[in-house]
């Protein structure tokens, strides 16, 4: 089986004798991968944390096509077109019995300890397979797992209908975190940045105001655009250690900050940044993974609701596919910018090596 196995700092391989997943459990479902996405934290696994498990298959935001079930797996059959939760939870730490799954002390993804996506198949246990809609394309299907993330960290929050919510850093997070903001009934949504490219993506997607900080601080823009009041929440996409302090800044008095991003390197807070915490009386939340009870949660139902009816879309975010063997130099161009990436997908249908295709353009979608 053809795969993308990790097997140190920028060390990735394309192997073509990885042994394929095979039933061992009644419960077994395997899933030939259609369209799998490269993850904000794959490429910083890939560039400095390297594998749980030295050869590892990586990769773990796929979609694909069921060909083999275990004897007890009833809700999905072979040919099912199907999305998959990658997380694994023990299911006997306080946070599992309480009903917190996302808070699980042994929380993994495929890709980790188990098997992961960037092969021709994959694995995962029938709890784990969503069915799609036939509307539902696979590209888009491989983003089910990162907009559930993002859906995960809304429903920490308590925003209602007629908020003003502002996006900072609109990589693929935060595309999809515009998204979800509109769904969640947002008046008025702030994308903010320092890629214009990207916020043009983001204005497409349904950002009413794009804010490029290089040009002014992002909290004097958005007083500037809120007459000073800031905005009821303010979304941490970027994970980067200067947004996750400049984003303090953003919300009113009484507002919420919810961190998404997952920041590699130490934050170091201004007092200026700080005092806006306590001086505003802000509530803050962290988000992390997206699972809850019943498991997987309604994240992933309601995100998959919302694909099928137009309003969780990939289209623009999609920048480039590739097939599995151009993976290690494509892992080697993003990470030293050599590729101008949003969404970065992989085919593993694909079989020759095709150098990609041209910016924009999002490929096959394998639809039945």
């Amino acid at each position: 089986m053809r795969a993308l196995n990790l097997y140190g700092e920028k060390d990735i391989r394309f192997e073509e004798n990885t042994p394929k997943p095979t039933i061992k459990n009644r419960e077994d479902v395997i899933i030939k991968v259609k369209s799998v996405g490269i993850c904000g934290s794959d490429l910083s696994r890939f560039i400095k944390l390297g594998p749980y498990i030295k050869g590892m298959t990586f990769g773990h935001e796929f979609a694909g096509e069921v060909v083999e079930v275990g004897e007890d797996v009833k809700q999905v059959k072979v040919g099912d077109r199907v999305a998959g939760c990658p997380a694994f939870v023990c299911k006997k730490c306080d946070s599992c019995l309480r009903g917190e799954p996302a808070r699980c002390e042994k929380l993994v993804v495929i890709g980790a300890f188990h098997p992961g996506a960037y092969a021709e198949y994959t694995k995962l246990p029938e709890s784990h397979v969503l069915k799609l809609p036939d509307n539902v394309d696979y590209d888009t299907a491989a983003m089910v797992e990162p907009s559930a993330v993002v859906a995960h960290g809304f429903y920490q929050t308590s925003i209602q209908a007629g908020a003003e919510i502002a996006i900072m850093g609109v990589g693929s997070i935060g595309l999809l975190a515009v998204q979800w903001a509109k769904i969640f009934g947002a008046k008025k949504i702030y994308a903010i940045d320092i890629d214009q490219k990207k916020l043009a993506i983001a204005k497409k997607l349904g950002a009413d105001v794009i804010i490029n900080s290089r040009e002014k601080p992002a909290y004097k823009q958005i007083m500037e655009h809120t007459h000073g009041r800031g905005v009821d929440l303010a979304v941490e996409s970027a994970g980067s250690p200067i947004t996750s302090e400049q984003v303090l800044a953003l919300p009113c008095k009484g507002g919420e900050v919810v961190f998404m991003g997952i920041p590699y390197a130490n934050i170091h807070i201004e007092r200026f940044y700080f005092e806006k915490i306590v001086r505003n009386e802000l509530t803050i939340y962290g988000s992390w993974n997206a699972v809850s009870s019943p498991f997987p949660g309604k994240e992933w139902s309601t995100t998959i609701h919302y694909m099928s009816k137009g309003l969780i879309r990939s289209d623009a975010m999609i920048s480039h596919t590739f097939s599995l063997s151009e993976g290690p130099d494509v892992f080697r161009k993003i990470v030293n910018n050599q590729i101008d990436s949003v969404k970065v997908l992989f085919h593993p249908e694909i079989i020759e090596k095709t150098g990609g295709l041209t910016e924009g353009s999002h490929g096959n979608r394998f639809c039945t």
